[in-house]
């Protein structure tokens, strides 16, 4: 992106490629109303660029390149206006000079947004065509023949971000919006969008920038040392710092559930009931149930929606020793996503005994967290309950019936405290939710920490300054204060064209 000039106008196509009610074209720049005049013919005849901010138009994008010619008795080639514009109810100009020849291509509402008032400080014009393939390529193409270029991947959110009206924080944040799959993901988002985040990294940097003015200080006149008072004062300063950053990089874990969603496989022997509770969580019949062992061959992935969090819920095949291809790949795709999984939802039949099968299985997972779900809990138990209870604790195992449907909403309370494990409330101010700022933070703390340690050791004020001035400079790349076009790159190359 960074050998293309900000000075362009710029054009994509904002909706998703397809049929639908609406398809819209977004372009972006000092000359993007200019460009809209070549091709639209306003109802009354008016022209884009003479339209008030903030006012939308009814009319027709033309293609004048397909006017039809005629020539006159002397010679001369001339344009002649089609016949369908009238068809819209256009008129021409009050000055006469009409809307020029060419073919209708749709019939379109457009909107002028003017700089600085708009989403990325420039002007921008939003053309609503009907959805359709053709239409919104038309137009597009049309945008492009009359000067605009194609705009790359969050082209329009980079403009916002350089332009001044958000920070990098909250330029990341709009991909999360667009990207949230429940209703507190997309609060998390929302609310970065808003700044929230940018405000409590903001006063962190500022707190840091001012340990590091009164050290750059002492630097500055050598011959007056910190006073014990002063290098105290300080050293509670860089506590209170590094207090704060833990505070927020506490809120990762919390912020990637959100974000991400939780990997949990559900897994055991065959015939266990896996796919049934699978259909059960799902609330629909998407893996096909039978009495038949080892019906189920593959992994089935869906996301679920558990009350505000998102789960990626897995279905697995039946582990066990087996000589068919089939079974045996089936297996080994169930291993690959036990080593990957966040939670493990370990199925075991009530009406049978532990069986070296689930021995086995309980091998491949005890290190991973786990929550024991013994089915079929209408049926006489046989299973040994103590030496589960030693195996994984009484609080990580849950008796339930999917047949009857008894106590599912019990095991998807206990997911959900598997989910958190009391770490995390969704209350809370700022959220971390994205690698990136994970390990910015991380790095700030680490020289937060060693700038700390020395000025309580009393180390020379220029070394507690190098390590102040890449705390300035980790926080400063989170809101985009200090930060390179090759970064800005990385993060905008994951958005959408037309974002």
């Amino acid at each position: 992106m960074s050998e293309h000039n900000f000075q362009d106008t710029i054009v994509a196509v904002s909706t998703p490629v397809g049929e639908g009610g609406i398809g819209i074209v977004r372009l972006s720049g000092k000359h993007a109303l200019k460009i809209s005049d070549e091709f639209f013919a306003a109802k009354d005849g008016k022209k884009p660029s003479s339209f008030r901010t903030y006012t939308t138009h009814y009319g027709c994008i033309i293609d004048r390149a397909t006017a039809k010619k005629r020539t006159t008795h002397d010679g001369q080639r001339t344009t002649d206006n089609p016949e369908p514009l009238t068809s819209f109810g256009l008129r021409p100009a009050s000055n006469g000079a009409g809307f020029g020849a060419g073919e209708i291509v749709d019939e379109v509402i457009l909107t002028v947004m003017k700089a600085p008032k708009s989403y990325t400080r420039e002007d921008i014009v939003e053309i609503n065509c009907h959805g359709g393939i053709h239409a919104v390529k038309k137009v597009l193409e049309l945008s492009l023949r009359c000067g605009a270029r194609l705009a790359e991947p969050g082209e329009f959110t980079k403009r916002a971000f350089l332009n001044g009206r958000i920070d990098l924080a909250q330029a990341e944040a709009v991909l999360d919006t667009i990207r949230a799959r429940t209703d507190s993901a997309l609060k998390v988002a929302i609310h970065q969008l808003e700044g929230g985040l940018s405000e409590n990294v903001g006063a962190i940097l500022e707190a840091v920038v001012d340990i590091a003015s009164d050290i750059e200080a002492s630097i500055d006149f050598p011959d007056e040392d910190l006073e014990p008072d002063e290098r105290g004062m300080l050293v509670r300063k860089a506590k209170n710092v590094l207090g704060r950053l833990k505070s927020l990089i506490d809120t990762y874990s919390g912020g990637m559930v959100f974000r991400e969603g939780v990997l949990a496989i559900i897994c055991g022997k065959p015939n266990v009931g896996k796919s049934s509770l699978m259909n059960l969580l799902l609330k629909r019949d998407r893996v096909i149930v039978s009495p038949v062992p080892g019906t189920t061959r593959d992994t089935v992935e869906e996301m679920i929606n558990l009350k505000g969090v998102p789960i990626r819920l897995v279905d697995t095949a039946g582990i066990i020793d087996s000589e068919d291809a089939i079974e045996k790949e089936g297996v080994k795709r169930t291993k690959k996503y036990l080593e990957l999984a966040d939670l493990i939802i370990f199925m075991l039949d009530y009406s049978t005994k532990i069986s070296r099968e689930d021995m086995d299985i309980i091998k491949l997972i005890e290190n991973k967290k786990t929550l024991v779900v013994i089915n079929k809990s209408d049926l006489p138990c046989k299973i040994d309950t103590g030496k589960l209870k030693m195996l994984f604790g009484d609080e990580k195992q849950i008796g339930i019936s999917v047949s009857k449907k008894r106590n599912i909403d019990r095991l998807e309370k206990a997911i959900l405290r598997m989910v958190w494990s009391g770490k995390f409330t969704q209350g809370e101010a700022a959220i971390v939710s994205n690698a990136r700022h994970k390990a910015l933070l991380d790095k700030t703390y680490g020289c937060m920490l060693s700038a700390g340690e020395a000025l309580e050791k009393k180390t020379e004020p220029e070394l507690v300054a190098i390590d102040l001035r890449e705390a300035v400079f980790n926080l400063g790349l989170i809101i985009g204060r200090s930060v390179s076009e090759d970064v800005l790159d990385r993060i905008f190359e994951k958005f959408c064209i037309g974002k």
